[in-house]
Order: structure tokens, then C-alpha cells, then sequence
């Protein structure tokens, strides 16, 4: 397991205390929880682009709800 040390200026230090005090976590899993947050985002961005793409080029179909049923 690696360890990384991070340095905080004052307001970041106070961000991170007033996270820490309402969400309740301690630092690393606060800080763990915000890069999975943050990598979430980005794959999310990668598959609004795939489709968004697919949807310019006229290449994407959508199906009902009942046809998925019935697979």
C-alpha cells in the first residue's frame, strides 16, 4: 500500500476539517471517497461522449422497457 503525503494550505486544511466534521469520515477515506468521486465523473463524461457521438452520427437506438423484459 502506498503512501502519500499531501500538504494543505490554510483554507484547503479548513475545507477539508469542515468535510471531516459533517461527513464524519477521517481524512483518508474523505480524501479516497473525493478521488473515486472525481474518476466517477470522468467516466461518466467518457460514456455521455460515446453516446452523444453515436447520436450525431444517427448510429444509436434505444428499446422499451418490455423489450428488455422479454430478452
Amino acid at each position: 500500500m502506498a503512501i502519500t503525503s499531501i500538504r494543505f494550505n490554510k483554507d484547503e486544511e479548513k475545507v477539508l476539517n469542515y468535510l471531516k466534521e459533517h461527513l464524519h469520515y477521517d481524512t483518508s477515506t474523505l480524501l479516497k471517497k473525493a478521488l473515486f468521486d472525481l474518476y466517477e465523473d470522468f467516466k461518466d463524461r467518457e460514456i455521455i461522449d460515446k453516446v452523444e457521438e453515436k447520436s450525431r452520427n444517427n448510429s444509436l437506438s434505444f428499446c422499451s422497457f418490455n423489450d428488455l423484459l422479454s430478452d
